[in-house]
């Protein structure tokens, strides 16, 4: 019995002893188990969205023709497969007369219309209700239906961002409302 316990307590007394290098031991194992988890989680996000099965990404050209959908499939990927655009969703959805074109199941069999593909253009053109009639080179400006301190501004100084100027030299209570008709005195 003597034998034993003096064993115990040399056994823990070396373990006492090393309690730091154990405890630098367990915190860098949780460290990379953690390092493990993280990548593991982050790879399986890099894959993104798989292909359902037996579905290509090949573009079919014949068209019109019938589609019949498969799991996972959306308007959008259907769309995508036949026109090389994602747009075109809308003229299948028309075309199958879908009131909610969110809601398509597997095994539905859709008709993709012969249209041409739709992409997205950019135009640099006027905003709509914005007024654009040139500079503004006076002190005063009489305002007009459609204008805003920010057009003001950007006409008559170059600069939208010196809106706040010309609110604060009219002492205007809220800069979001003027109307036409208004003179407006322009700080130079």
């Amino acid at each position: 019995m003597g034998v034993s316990r003096l064993n115990l307590k040399t056994i823990l007394k070396a373990l006492k002893l090393n309690e730091s290098t154990i405890s630098m031991i367990l915190g860098a194992l949780v460290i990379v188990v953690v390092g493990v988890l993280v990548i593991n989680y982050f790879k399986g996000r890099e894959a993104g969205t798989t292909l359902p099965t037996g579905v290509t990404t090949e573009r079919d050209t014949t068209l019109p023709r019938t589609h019949t959908v498969a799991a996972g499939e959306t308007l959008w990927s259907i769309s995508e497969r036949y026109y090389n655009s994602g747009y075109n969703w809308v003229d299948i959805a028309e075309e199958n007369n879908l009131a909610n074109a969110g809601l398509i199941e597997e095994g539905q069999a859709l008709s993709i219309p012969d249209v041409p593909a739709k992409t997205v253009t950019v135009s640099g053109g006027e905003v709509a209700g914005e007024v654009s009639e040139g500079s503004i080179s006076g002190s005063t400006y009489e305002v007009v239906k459609g204008d805003s301190l920010w057009n003001i501004s950007v006409r008559a100084y170059g600069d939208g961002y010196r809106w706040v100027e010309v609110a604060k030299e009219n002492k205007l209570a809220n800069p979001n409302i003027i109307h036409a008709g208004n003179i407006l005195i322009l700080p130079r």
